[in-house]
């Protein structure tokens, strides 16, 4: 049995699954933009629908890309004498797959975690300091600005990354080379910021601050 055609037929959904994750990354990006100017909240919650939209689709295809394959696997194993109808195969094992949907598939995607979590980030930078400022101006400027410092270089962060796990962030190359590092000998990283009680900093754990950056950014024009 020849399967070059379906197997080029997955490619080109595995393709798909990359315009997914372009949508949702300019997603991210334009709701970041409506709250560092200002925008009415229902402008911001209109992204998040997006992204839940996207991640939606992007279930969906992936139901579709594992049905396929789990059927093509199955035929490659039993080698039946005659070739059953793999379309229906597949669209069983994938209906199977979409009968146990549920909301909390779509919360725990990875890119809308990411645009929830950078959103909070986000409105904390440009509306959470409201009141701090109505107290005392100077002692909120010099805390926001303490945040812009890296924990291993001492200096103003140019490309934060921030760690899932602990929540502190720290400049990408410095904590990258740190990690390296203590790889090499064999050591964990615990997280630079102090008192932080974190013990293991993985690369895979980091993730861009974009709110982060978008607010140094910011200062550093003025």
């Amino acid at each position: 049995i020849s399967f070059n055609a379906i197997d080029s037929a997955l490619s080109s959904l595995k393709n798909c699954q990359s315009y997914i994750d372009s949508g949702m990354d300019v997603a991210t990006q334009v709701a970041l933009d409506l709250v560092e100017s200002f925008n009415d909240e229902e402008d911001v919650n209109s992204m998040e629908k997006v992204m839940l939209e996207f991640a939606t689709m992007d279930r969906e295809l992936n139901h579709y890309i594992k049905a396929f394959e789990e059927t093509i696997n199955q035929v490659k194993r039993e080698k039946p004498e005659n070739l059953p109808d793999l379309e229906n195969l597949a669209q069983e094992k994938f209906l199977e797959m979409e009968s146990q949907n549920s909301d909390l598939d779509l919360q725990r995607n990875e890119k809308y975690m990411y645009f929830k979590d950078q959103l909070k980030e986000m409105k904390k930078q440009y509306r959470g300091n409201d009141t701090i400022e109505e107290i005392d101006e100077d002692i909120a400027v010099t805390r926001s600005q303490m945040n812009f410092i890296c924990p291993i270089t001492q200096m103003t962060m140019k490309r934060p990354v921030r760690n899932k796990v602990c929540g502190h962030s720290y400049e990408e190359d410095a904590i990258l080379e740190m990690i390296q590092t203590q790889k090499q000998k064999k050591k964990n990283v615990r997280c630079p910021k102090m008192g932080c009680s974190h013990v293991n900093v993985k690369g895979s754990d980091l993730v861009p601050d974009e709110a982060l950056k978008r607010v140094i950014d910011s200062q550093n024009k003025q």
